[in-house]
């Protein structure tokens, strides 16, 4: 399957050809696979794909 990449859902998604709830694994086009990785809506199963996420900020409290 060139051009296709399999990704866990991490959130629900449905269309016309699918109905995902989160832990599903689907193949996508890579390119619509990137996008929902990039989202947020899921992770990549092949580990050869890297993917850039931003690390959440760190908390910083005021001294009491």
């Amino acid at each position: 399957m060139e051009g296709m990449m399999r990704v866990k859902m991490l959130t629900g998604l449905s269309g016309p050809e699918y109905n995902l709830a989160p832990g599903d694994e689907h193949d996508f086009p890579k390119a619509e696979g990137l996008r929902l990785i990039a989202a947020g809506f899921a992770v990549a199963m092949d580990p050869a794909v890297e993917t850039a996420t931003k690390k959440p900020a760190s908390e910083k409290r005021a001294k009491a």
